[in-house]
């Protein structure tokens, strides 16, 4: 039986550059620029619509080229968008990042202004069909009003990943401003850990964010692997063996994918993160952000 899970977040077009050598500043870096599709919600609705689930996203599309390629790509891969929307005269989401020859990231710069189209009177129209899905997954790329509106509002599991350290506040924002707030899981890397919670390490952030009515806690710490936290038990595991790292774009957002899976697989906290750390992998070996073998490695 599939699950039903709603997506709600952002869509880009990815401008991924990879360096042939060490990064020389200020220079033109002889590298190799591939032209992708992306976005945090869309990356983790692909990924979840190659495990097997009926997925529908909920984002705003650019009226630009950029977004109807978008568009009839979610729709190539059995992504449900009737519930997205379209910005008249908006711009499409654009990721574009650098990444040394060994495929880390070095910068990256998003413009996704377009998403701050759905806002509270945006999902407010559509939380009917939300309700009626299995799981909830939302990206910060939406603003902290839309989140609260979420934790407020959805009766089904609520999932968040925080994005970035820059868009990871707003998650705790609207957590301090709801009534009665429901997070069942929250997924940030270190960087965004600690930003978000001011605390010295990732066990004092995981537990900070219990604290503050967080259910289930992953903070992922690359190599490292992952720290998980709920009121009643915490745990690490340690990253999955890789020989090659091909390019870190969409790692975590796969990750989080594994959770949802693992989740409707009926898999209890923290063993869910187990196919989280299968789910990045299998991205770390691709070259873009979405491996299309995700399925023949989870399943």
């Amino acid at each position: 039986m599939q699950n039903i899970i709603s997506v709600v977040g952002g869509a880009n077009v990815d401008l991924s550059a990879t360096l042939f050598d060490s990064f020389i500043a200020a220079d033109s870096n002889p590298g190799r620029v591939e032209i992708s599709y992306g976005g945090v919600a869309r990356n983790i609705a692909h990924n979840l619509a190659l495990l097997g689930n009926k997925v529908q996203l909920m984002t705003a599309f650019g009226s630009d080229l950029f977004g109807s390629l978008l568009q009839e790509h979610c729709k190539q891969q059995g992504i449900d968008i009737h519930l997205s929307s379209v910005a008249e005269g908006g711009r499409s989401g654009t990721y574009l990042c650098i990444n040394n020859h060994g495929g880390e990231m070095i910068a990256a710069v998003a413009d996704t202004e377009v998403v701050s189209a759905v806002t509270p009177e945006w999902l407010e129209k559509r939380v009917g069909d939300i309700n009626l899905s299995d799981f909830v997954v939302a990206d910060t790329n939406i603003s902290e009003a839309a989140i609260r509106y979420l934790m407020e509002t959805v009766t089904v599991p609520l999932l968040i990943d925080g994005v970035s350290t820059t868009k990871a506040h707003r998650v705790v924002n609207a957590l301090g401003k709801a009534k009665l707030p429901y997070l069942h899981t929250l997924k940030l890397n270190l960087k965004e850990a600690i930003a978000v919670t001011g605390e010295a390490n990732y066990a004092l952030a995981a537990q900070r964010l219990i604290d503050l009515g967080v259910a289930h806690v992953y903070v992922t710490l690359g190599s490292e692997g992952v720290y998980c936290r709920n009121a009643a038990e915490e745990w690490l595991y340690p990253a999955l063996p890789i020989t090659e790292v091909t390019n870190t774009n969409g790692a975590g957002d796969a990750f989080l994918a594994g959770v949802v899976y693992a989740l409707g697989k009926g898999l209890a906290f923290p063993q869910t993160a187990q196919y989280g750390l299968m789910a990045a992998r299998a991205t770390l070996m691709s070259p873009r952000a979405v491996n299309p073998d995700i399925a023949n490695i989870l399943l």
